[in-house]
């Protein structure tokens, strides 16, 4: 059960970055065998938390790097993301969990230098939702 929990945890990593992979298959399915639904849910949401937290951190120093020629965003499109975020606030940063926007939201909270400990209390409350949503219908 620990290698389970340990690819669990990976695999919400990854997923909460801006690489493109999903956890909550793993964790269904995971739940299937799990005598209880917590640890599994604890787990998931670590990971994911702690990959959010990278993406926070990466939108702390991103900005160094735009008059780069590799660098991906341009001018226009990280003013339309701060303008966005101010517009609608901290609060977007519950719905951190949202495939698509979830990431870059984290993102640009570093950018905006958002606070880390706010950051991680609504980012935990809206990935810990999710995926506690997910083990009631497992369950």
């Amino acid at each position: 059960m620990l290698t389970e929990y340990a690819l669990l945890f990976l695999s919400a990593f990854i997923a909460a970055t801006v690489l493109p992979f999903y956890s909550e298959a793993f964790l269904y399915v995971l739940l299937q065998s799990a005598p209880s639904a917590l640890w599994p849910v604890l787990i998931a949401t670590a990971g994911n938390v702690l990959g959010s937290c990278v993406n926070w951190w990466l939108g702390r120093g991103i900005l160094h790097f735009r008059h780069r020629r590799w660098f991906y965003f341009n001018e226009e499109q990280i003013e339309r993301a701060q303008r966005g975020f101010q517009r609608y606030g901290l609060w977007t940063l519950l719905f951190a969990w949202v495939p698509v926007i979830g990431d870059p939201l984290t993102l640009i909270a570093g950018v905006m230098r958002v606070r880390f400990r706010i950051f991680v209390l609504l980012v935990t409350i809206g990935k810990a939702a999710r995926y506690g949503v997910i083990a009631w219908l497992a369950l």
